[in-house]
C-alpha cells in the first residue's frame, strides 16, 4: 500500500483540471481501503473516494486523502427464468461493463451505453439516458461505511433513487464507499427505442428488427455525434440537471415561449430541457479563454486546455443566472463541486 504526496489530479478528472491532492492512493478491496483509512498520514484529515473522475470539478487543491476506487471484476451471482443477476466491481468502467452485458445478451442497460465514469458512480447518480435509469435494473450494492469500517448492503428502496439522485448524494454523502453493484438483467430484453433519436438512428443504420446490440450502437452513434470526447476536450458530460416545474409554471412558460421543450412527468409536473433554455440565452458555443459551452450541446461545459476549476464554475454561475433571469427557472448543477 503506497500513499503518494502532492499528486496532480489532472489525469484523474475528465475535465482535466490541474489540481493537486495532498495525499493520494488507490484500493482494490475493502481490506486495502480500511488500511488506508487508518494510515497515520491520513489521521485527522478529510478523505474522498474517487471513481472515474467524470462527475467532479476541482476548484481547489484537495487538502486530504484522495482514495481511488480500483475494485474490479464482473460475475454472475444468480439467475431465474427471466433474469440474470450480474455483479460488477465499483472500479469497472461503466461503458466496459455495459459492453460485457451486451456481449452476453443481457438486456436492460443498452440505452446507457457510452456514459463516462465507473460502475460505482452509477447508483450514486442514478445515471440515466434515453428513457432508462439505473433504478430500472438495480438489484443491490455493497458499500463500506467509512467511519464504522463495516460493509453494508443496500437494496433498491434503501437507495431512495430520484432524478440524478440517491441517498448517497443526500444524507449519506461522504459516509460510504461503494464496493460493488449488482444488476438484474433480462434474458428476454424489453427494448426501449421510443426516446430521443434512437428510432431514427436505427433506420439510418438499416435495422428493421432491433436488438440490444443495435440499440447500444445507435446510442453510441448519437452520443458520439452530440457530445465531446473527454479524451480530446475536457468535460464531465451534462453539467446541469433538467429542472422540473409545476403545470402552472409550464403553462406560463409555454405562453411566453411557445417552442419550449418540456415533457410531462409523474404528479402532473413537467420536466424542462435545460439545454434548450441555455441555448436560448445565447450560451451554446460560447468560449472565454479555455472555458466554454460546447458548440453541439449546451448542457456541456468544456475545458479546451488550461481552464481552472474556478473558470468553469464561474461560467456555470453565469449560465444559471441568465436562465433564471430569462425563464424564472433555477437550474441545478449535476457535477460535484470540490
Amino acid at each position: 500500500m503506497r500513499i503518494s504526496e502532492n499528486v496532480s489530479l489532472r489525469p484523474y478528472n475528465t475535465f482535466g483540471i490541474a489540481a493537486q491532492a495532498r495525499f493520494f492512493s488507490s484500493f482494490s478491496n475493502a481490506m486495502e481501503l480500511e488500511e488506508l483509512l487508518k494510515a497515520p498520514q491520513l489521521k485527522g484529515l478529510p478523505h474522498m473516494i474517487l471513481g472515474g473522475g467524470s462527475n467532479v470539478l476541482f476548484t481547489r487543491n484537495y487538502e486530504g486523502g484522495l482514495l481511488k476506487n480500483e475494485m474490479k471484476g464482473i460475475s454472475v451471482t444468480g439467475e431465474d427464468d427471466s433474469s440474470v443477476y450480474v455483479k460488477a466491481g465499483a472500479g469497472e468502467s461503466w461503458h466496459g461493463f455495459v459492453m460485457d452485458c451486451i456481449k452476453h445478451n443481457r438486456g436492460g442497460l443498452e440505452n446507457l451505453s457510452l456514459i463516462p465514469g465507473n460502475v460505482g458512480a452509477s447508483p450514486m447518480q442514478n445515471i440515466g439516458a434515453y428513457g432508462v435509469e439505473i433504478k430500472d435494473c438495480f438489484h443491490e450494492l455493497e458499500a463500506y461505511h467509512l467511519q464504522d469500517h463495516t460493509v453494508v448492503k443496500f437494496n433498491n428502496a434503501d437507495c431512495q433513487f430520484g432524478y440524478r439522485e440517491s441517498v448517497f448524494k443526500r444524507q449519506y454523502k461522504g459516509r460510504f464507499a461503494i464496493l460493488s453493484v449488482t444488476f438484474r438483467l433480462s434474458k428476454s430484453p424489453k427494448l426501449n427505442t421510443s426516446y430521443g433519436a434512437i428510432e431514427e438512428e436505427l433506420k439510418q443504420m438499416g435495422v428493421q428488427e432491433p436488438t440490444i446490440q443495435a440499440i447500444s450502437q445507435a446510442v453510441i452513434n448519437i452520443r458520439s455525434s452530440k457530445l465531446p470526447d473527454p479524451a480530446k476536450i475536457g468535460n464531465a458530460g451534462s453539467f446541469f440537471k433538467n429542472p422540473t416545474v409545476s403545470a402552472a409554471k409550464h403553462n406560463e412558460l409555454k405562453a411566453a415561449f411557445p417552442n419550449i421543450v418540456a415533457y410531462p412527468v409523474a404528479g402532473g409536473d413537467f420536466k424542462l430541457a435545460a439545454g434548450w433554455m441555455i441555448e436560448q440565452c445565447g450560451w451554446k458555443g460560447f468560449r472565454e479563454g479555455d472555458a466554454g459551452v460546447h458548440a453541439r450541446q449546451a448542457l456541456v461545459l468544456v475545458n479546451y486546455a488550461d481552464a481552472s476549476g474556478n473558470d468553469i464554475y464561474d461560467l456555470s454561475q453565469r449560465v444559471l443566472d441568465s436562465v433564471a433571469e430569462k425563464f424564472g427557472v433555477e437550474l441545478e448543477r449535476e457535477v460535484n463541486i470540490i
